[in-house]
């Protein structure tokens, strides 16, 4: 595999240039990054003058949800704390969640259930999805009746003769005169 690279435990690691290609970053922010301690390579960190920093596919994973945050103008402070909150919670968790950032906080979504804001130190948040509740009142209502608005129940629909329902005076006469 181009770019790759083999340490002695037989873990695969990427160079920091695979890693910016492969994430869409520059080098000078993976240079950044990984000296503040934000991603660091969990493969081979730098060791010195001369050494390359090794980053293995669950680091450019974690580059490219920092990127993705930052692109929707999350600020790189509160980045940090996202991903202090997701490391504290283990590897494995990683592939399960998403995120999700309205440009100042970060969300987890854990299920369709639970969502827990990152930042504020696990805090449960709901949201409401508009369209799931429009079509869960439309299906209550498909079978319950209904009242009209003047309190006085419509007369029988008239039918025009084209076998139309006829809704309005206007709409009568056309039908009508449209029947001859």
């Amino acid at each position: 595999m181009p770019g790759s690279a083999t340490d002695s435990d037989g873990a695969v690691g990427y160079r920091g240039v695979t890693a910016c290609h492969a994430v869409g970053i520059s080098y000078r922010q993976l240079d950044y990054w990984a000296r503040t301690a934000l991603v660091v390579p969990s493969v081979r960190d730098a060791s010195g003058s001369g050494t390359q920093r090794l980053y293995s596919f669950r680091d450019l994973v974690v580059l490219k949800v920092v990127k993705r945050l930052l692109d929707a103008g999350v600020s790189l402070q509160n980045i940090r704390k996202a991903i202090e909150a997701l490391r504290s919670r283990g590897v494995g968790d990683l592939a399960g969640i998403t995120l999700i950032s309205d440009g100042t906080t970060v969300y987890e979504c854990r299920s369709p259930e639970e969502v827990v804001d990152l930042l504020q130190g696990g805090q449960g948040v709901f949201g409401i999805a508009i369209g799931g509740a429009f079509k869960e009142i439309q299906g209550s209502l498909s079978h319950l009746p209904a009242e009209p608005v003047g309190g006085v129940a419509d007369p029988e629909p008239e039918v025009a003769g084209d076998g139309d329902l006829v809704g309005d005076e206007l709409a009568a006469r056309r039908a009508r005169r449209r029947a001859g």
